[in-house]
């Protein structure tokens, strides 16, 4: 990951200036959401079920209301309830494998409050990746707190970032006695009793568990652990200037680059990854690179690309342990080509490229394309927010710019990595600088239950088509994506018997940066009844439509107007992002 312990560039010693100016330690920030209240908190014990497995559900407190119903749904059919009678209860499941759920406590119209369940053998289809970040020591009490947090967004996926000891020798001492306690690159404490805990509350929690680590980096002392000088990538073809990324204090060294095709390498590392599978319950590996290099050359002068070395050093990895979880970082897509063709849980994309005129349409190329090359794997996006405004001091993320990025990236299939320790800004882990408010905090929720509930509307296959839908009332103007400010674009997807149609509002946008660089994204005006009309396949035979910016993301069925090829309705509301979905007979 182009982060802050692997960036050679201006950016990493902007980066280590704005720790020493802005007072940023590099300890465990706890997690701040501002005004977190929310008034019933509904919850599950873990973060995804296997077929036929129970659902724990934990209610804060009884809502203020008699015969409070829960409901059972999957996209728009009811498929049970019953009436609420405790804080704590459990369900079973429907046995179908890969399919969302949204479980909801309403009375008549009310809808008190919802949570999503997510029914999945395996995790990767349906990815929804997080991140930990610091390792100090800390009580069983703050671990969980960090855990149930992760748990409520459903994530399945937790990176463990800047972990581990040296980057050539990630585990800490030997398998036989391994240290308690070591320094990272950045030379904070690291215990091993609390990197154990995370992977153990995770488990509980069916979290997979990725350690990070770079797939060719080596600190200045590697040579005193067996790393041979010939194995290095060099500037020169005289081997003269080994390839190295410059780190100053508290760094403990630079990073070396170490030729990933290198067969003594890929065995030297592999014995090491192997090292820590044996003193941790880790269940893959989360590799890194630093992206597109330059003209560089192996120890006898050949060129070199980097690149090639990627699939060799996965499938080696896979080989070595076939049942550990795998995932690859393309820094700005370099060698995404190569790594979508090796046995990669997912895709991994960290997006640097800004550019105003094609806005939010970086995020959904790079999820298409990864989609095709890949034959269909998830993509996961790391897309930090509000970047510049991050790098001036503690402050608060703006909202209508992280909702617009995130409903962006959910709305073509993909997914963000966000949400850790804290919510992430800066390619540099730790930085928490940026905190949720009350009212983002609350939406965040609302969007991982949103994308957990209609995993199979939003990322289990289908056709992108161009969808053109009429403002009957003139309450806006519509356009097809990509997005254009002060209108609704509009994303069409077709699926075995449905068709899929987002709108995404750009309402008062006052640019098309995704980033939102220095978080003055502007907030677009609520849209109520909104009397549209858009093509159809067919006479339909329900039309529901949802959103996670209100009624608990509960669908609705809604009324229509069916005539020569063309649906007329009234949409409910529209803010950030409204989704219907058109059912055929």
């Amino acid at each position: 990951m182009k982060r802050f312990a692997s960036i050679i560039t201006l950016n990493m010693l902007m980066v280590i200036g704005l720790m020493a100016c802005n007072g940023i330690d590099p300890v465990l920030d706890p997690i701040t959401y501002g005004e977190n209240y929310i008034a019933v908190q509904l919850s599950t014990d873990k973060a995804c079920y296997a077929p036929g497995e129970s659902v724990v559900f934990s209610l804060s407190q009884m809502p203020g209301a008699s015969a409070v119903m829960v409901r059972y749904r999957h996209m728009g059919e009811t498929i049970e309830e019953h009436v609420l009678s405790s804080t704590q209860w459990t369900w079973r499941p429907p046995t179908q494998d890969y399919r969302g759920y949204l479980v909801d406590l309403y009375v008549g119209d009310s809808v008190y409050a919802s949570v999503a369940v997510d029914v999945s053998s395996t995790p990767e289809k349906f990815v929804r990746n997080g991140f930990l970040s610091a390792y100090g020591n800390l009580s069983q009490k703050e671990i969980m707190t960090v855990v149930n947090s992760l748990n409520r967004f459903h994530i399945n996926y937790v990176q463990f970032q800047d972990w581990h000891w040296k980057h050539h020798r990630p585990l800490a001492g030997t398998t036989t006695l391994p240290m308690d306690v070591w320094t990272d690159i950045i030379s904070r404490n690291c215990y091993r009793s609390t990197v154990d805990a995370y992977i153990t509350a995770a488990h509980e929690r069916n979290m997979q568990c990725l350690f990070y680590n770079l797939l060719y980096g080596a600190l200045d002392d590697a040579h005193e652990d067996g790393v041979s000088r010939e194995w290095y990538v060099f500037s020169d073809r005289l081997h003269n200037t080994p390839l190295f990324h410059p780190l100053s204090s508290p760094f403990k060294s630079a990073i070396y680059l170490v030729n990933p095709n290198n067969k003594a390498w890929q065995t030297y590392l592999g014995e090491k990854n192997d090292d820590v599978y044996q003193v941790f319950d880790f269940d893959g590996w989360q590799i890194d690179q630093l992206g597109e290099q330059g003209d560089v050359y192996d120890y006898n002068g050949n060129p070199i690309s980097l690149s090639d070395g990627f699939a060799p050093m996965i499938e080696y990895a896979k080989e070595l342990q076939p049942e550990k979880r795998l995932v690859m970082n393309a820094v700005g897509q370099y060698g995404q080509e190569t790594i979508a063709k090796t046995p990669v849980d997912f895709l991994y994309t960290e997006i640097w490229d800004k550019p105003i005129d094609r806005g939010y349409s970086v995020l959904s190329d790079v999820i298409t394309k990864n989609y095709a090359l890949s034959g269909g794997k998830a993509t996961v996006l790391a897309a930090y927010m509000d970047y510049d405004h991050g790098d001036k001091g503690r402050g608060y993320f703006n909202t209508p710019g992280v909702l617009m990025t995130t409903a962006a990236a959910h709305a073509w299939g993909g997914t963000i990595l966000q949400m850790g320790e804290h919510m992430l800004c800066n390619e540099y882990f730790p930085n928490s600088n940026l905190s949720m408010n009350g009212e983002l905090y609350r939406a965040m929720i609302a969007y991982y239950d949103f994308i957990t509930a209609y995993e199979n509307l939003l990322r289990d296959g289908g056709e992108w088509f161009g969808v053109d839908v009429e403002s009957m009332d003139q309450q806006c103007v519509f356009n097809q994506w990509p997005a254009v400010k002060g209108q609704v674009a509009t994303v069409g997807k077709a699926q075995e018997g449905r068709d899929i149609i987002h709108l995404l509002s750009y309402r008062n946008a006052v640019h098309l940066d995704w980033c939102d660089t220095n978080a003055n994204q502007g907030e677009p005006d609520l849209l109520t009844n909104l009397s549209v009309r858009l093509p159809a396949k067919m006479q339909p035979a329900h039309v529901y439509v949802a959103t996670p910016d209100a009624n608990f993301s509960v669908a609705q069925e809604l009324d229509f107007d069916y005539a020569d090829g063309m649906l007329t309705l009234t949409i409910p509301s529209l803010k950030y992002w409204t989704m219907l979905w058109i059912e055929y007979e």
